[in-house]
């Protein structure tokens, strides 16, 4: 079975569901990239290069990686676009008002239910007659699949975005083993300061290949002059081993206590 059908994020609303614990995280990149976000979406909805837009009146957004909980993300979308919208005069009784379509991708094993009932909300919000920013609709769609291929027809999104989900390998890199079999990173599950330099370079040069699909994939489904956001995590090109995340820590050390067990 591949990785890309067994990988997910903690499924549920549960007290260790990633629902329950990424709020901290994600609010704070969610902070970090609201700027861009803001600054995309003004010129998706003013520029003069996008007229298409402005005709249909429908902005149409991705979250690639989005997991179970994107709300951040959503709420961001939808409050910047009616400000922006209604700070030009625009949304008016007598016009139409912006339609925002919001598809939200990651793997086929990922909790679409628990995204769903979370989203839910902000739809119901934005379709009531009370709203406050009544400039703007929103409209939800889901998009199973892995980002390191195409997901939608040529030249249908204005604007692409993903938080901290492409650094997410599709594969495990090759040349991890000798001729004979053996591991050459013994004992780590990621790029540590004990690794030899060939598995830095085996994770680099799966990365660059997954990125470069990526980006493939995306310059085909955005429109002319569309926009793209997105946050991942990198190292250094000098010391790849610099970045040792403390979650990867003691994975590594639980994996190793439960090998030793089963050899013991």
């Amino acid at each position: 079975m591949e990785v890309k059908e067994l990988l997910h994020m903690k499924a549920g609303d549960g007290e260790d569901s990633y629902a329950q614990n990424q709020a901290t995280f994600t609010q704070k990149v969610a902070i970090r990239t609201k700027p861009m976000l803001e600054t995309a979406i003004r010129l998706l909805l003013f520029s003069e290069e996008n007229q298409t837009l402005a005709a249909d009146q429908v902005l149409k957004v991705a979250d690639f990686g989005c997991g179970p909980a994107p709300t951040a993300f959503v709420s961001t979308v939808v409050e910047t676009a009616d400000k922006i919208y209604v700070g030009r005069g625009r949304g008016g009784p007598s016009e139409r008002s912006l339609e925002i379509q919001v598809h939200l991708n990651d793997l086929v094993s990922n909790d679409f239910n628990s995204l769903f009932r979370q989203v839910a909300g902000l739809c119901r919000k934005t379709a009531a007659a009370d709203y406050v920013g009544d400039a703007v609709s929103l409209f939800i769609a889901g998009v199973p699949g892995s980002f390191h291929g195409r997901l939608f027809p040529a030249a249908t999104l204005h604007l692409v975005h993903s938080s901290y989900s492409i650094h997410w390998l599709s594969q495990v890199p090759r040349g991890l083993c000798t001729e004979e079999g053996f591991p050459i990173n013994k004992g780590n599950i990621y790029v540590s300061k004990t690794s030899p330099p060939a598995v830095a370079e085996a994770y680099f040069a799966q990365f660059e290949e997954d990125f470069s699909s990526f980006l493939d994939c995306r310059s085909i489904e955005v429109v002319p002059n569309g926009c793209m956001v997105l946050a991942f995590r990198g190292r250094s090109p000098v010391d790849r081993s610099t970045w040792e995340p403390w979650e990867l820590k003691l994975f590594n050390q639980a994996l190793s206590n439960l090998v030793s067990q089963v050899h013991s």
